[in-house]
């Protein structure tokens, strides 16, 4: 069997990454493109809280696709209720007939305090997993208002759900969770709660073999589960143009992106894997004083082909499937917008990942 393949929508480009430039939306882009992605073959898309609330563009989506998956690539959790969280999924899943998928993550200290000015209350492994917890109580409440399911933990607390606020059964199955993950606790706790994983693109291939997928394993087999029934979407970096001399191009602009999430303290365990830990201080460091466009010289190319694909064309798809399996079930296909137009390249593309 082959891989489940999506594509990423909203997503942040180059310059946003260096700290300038912004991807603005509207409902007729977003219904447009989600349209284009079911055309070429795309099994699911999937949207960015990088700017934009990760939910609201999924709305035209469910209302102008048939067929392809959705997914937030991830709302963060903590500024958010279990319960506003748990609503909104559950709309969601009923609204798009079943084709929803939650996508979590927990965002680092700093951006939950001052950028979303969320009290940061605890460790956030524990703390997640009892709002997960929390949310499948609130999911069986939905299923059965009668006997609404009660969750009482250390973090979080629900004991009530009145029926004139319950939203009551839907037609189709709970949304699936699925968590961001790097470090090992959250690896664990995929595996032994959720549906599946989005993995951070600042794992490197060689990190989420050795590291991250033993830790999946672990936690599934504490719920009688193995790997198999998780589901581990990849998002691998890539480098990739029509010629050498566009790769070349190519590998910048992505070394500016890596630079930006290994300049983020929390993710240091990839680096350290790898020995990197200077290159990981010396990112903080820039990134503390604003220097965003100087971050990419600390990228090599040696460091760039443990985290990219970097290919022609005509050798990503290949090079991509040998890279790939054995480690993903679904693979985010981060193709760029003018390859995009090239649409028989790009069904072909969708075509040999579906056979691999």
């Amino acid at each position: 069997m082959g891989f489940f393949v999506e594509y990423g929508i909203l997503n942040p480009e180059t310059e946003q990454y260096a700290g300038t430039g912004r991807v603005n939306i509207s409902i007729p882009a977003v219904k447009e493109e989600a349209q284009r992605i079911e055309d070429l073959g795309f099994d699911g898309l999937c949207a960015p809280e990088a700017g934009h609330d990760a939910f609201l563009a999924l709305m035209p989506v469910a209302e102008h696709t048939k067929r392809i998956t959705m997914a937030t690539n991830v709302a963060i959790a903590f500024p958010r209720s279990p319960l506003v969280t748990a609503q909104i999924a559950w709309d969601l899943q009923q609204y798009s007939g079943g084709r929803f998928r939650l996508g979590l993550g927990t965002q680092v200290k700093g951006h939950n305090e001052l950028r979303y000015c969320t009290p940061w209350t605890a460790a956030p492994g524990p703390r997640l997993r009892e709002y997960i917890l929390t949310m499948k109580a609130m999911f069986e409440s939905f299923k059965d208002p009668a006997k609404p399911k009660k969750f009482e933990g250390e973090h979080y607390t629900y004991t009530l759900m009145p029926p004139f606020f319950n939203p009551g059964p839907i037609d189709h199955k709970d949304p699936p969770i699925y968590l961001a993950a790097v470090n090992k606790y959250m690896c664990r706790l995929v595996g032994e709660l959720c549906a599946g994983t989005r993995l951070h693109p600042i794992g490197t291939f060689a990190y989420t073999r050795d590291v991250a997928m033993r830790e999946i394993e672990k936690g599934a087999h504490k719920t009688g589960r193995s790997l198999k029934d998780i589901d581990v979407v990849g998002v691998p970096f890539l480098a990739i143009g029509p010629d050498d001399a566009a790769v070349e191009k190519a590998k910048r602009a992505l070394k500016q992106q890596i630079a930006f999430y290994a300049s983020t303290r929390t993710y240091h365990a990839v680096l350290e894997y790898h020995g990197w830990e200077d290159v990981g201080q010396e990112l903080h460091r820039l990134s503390r004083e604003g220097k965003w466009t100087e971050m990419p010289d600390c990228i090599t190319d040696e460091m760039l082909e443990e985290w990219a694909i970097v290919a022609t064309y005509d050798e990503l798809i290949p090079k991509l499937i040998e890279r790939s399996r054995g480690l993903y079930t679904t693979i985010q296909l981060g193709i760029p917008t003018k390859l995009m137009k090239d649409t028989d390249r790009v069904r072909d593309m969708i075509a040999q990942l579906h056979a691999a």
